[in-house]
């Protein structure tokens, strides 16, 4: 396990992507991204990683991009969020019993990070998911997402598989909860509507529930 740190290094191709970055977008945060939320949330979103002109540039995951734009209006629907929109990080938008925070904290070329990548972030995921209460909810945005999840607890990842709305029994009590990614591409194909995207939300309140 490891504590997130704004000045980790320790991906060559990230930390030289990040370089040409802030060269070109002086005001981009350009950094890894920390994550969002109470630590001990009982609700914890894992999403891939920050968006080049989303939470690349405004430091707060899934802010400021397209993909933003329906996870916070569902959050706010739910209870999760105290608004619907999350624009910047000085915008007063708080979050309740909920944590956001990515498989991959820095932005990768063309929105793709490496298996080894992923692997050598996962010591943050760790951490964070050891701070969670017994009995939580990890919601996994997308599959990359999902198997980070399952590394982190050391999990075989062909006996968890991914698909929209499953559930599966982690360690601890908790629940791995999938939904597909809400990127632009899922749901500008209608792969993740609206009501697909709420309906994950109703398991994770279901079940937080118990």
């Amino acid at each position: 396990m490891a504590e997130f740190k704004l000045d980790c290094r320790a991906c060559p191709r990230l930390a030289g992507h990040l370089r040409q970055v802030r060269k070109e977008f002086p005001d981009y945060h350009a950094r890894p991204v920390p994550p969002f939320g109470d630590p001990k949330a009982a609700l914890l979103i894992v999403g891939l990683a920050p968006g080049m002109h989303g939470a690349n540039r405004s430091g707060r995951p899934f802010t400021g991009d397209f993909a933003g734009i329906l996870l916070y209006e569902t959050l706010f629907k739910f209870g999760f969020a105290s608004a619907p929109q999350s624009v910047s990080l000085d915008d007063g938008l708080a979050l309740s019993n909920c944590r956001i925070t990515n498989a991959v904290k820095c932005l990768p070329p063309a929105n793709k990070p490496t298996t080894e990548e992923t692997r050598r972030c996962n010591g943050f995921l760790q951490t964070e998911l050891a701070a969670q209460p017994a009995g939580s909810v990890v919601l996994a945005l997308g599959g990359i997402a999902h198997q980070a999840v399952l590394r982190s607890f050391a999990l075989t990842l062909s006996a968890y598989r991914f698909a929209h709305g499953a559930q599966h029994p982690l360690p601890g009590g908790r629940v791995l909860l999938d939904s597909y990614h809400c990127s632009r591409y899922n749901t500008q194909t209608r792969r993740l509507t609206r009501k697909m995207f709420e309906a994950v939300f109703r398991q994770a309140r279901a079940l937080l529930r118990r």
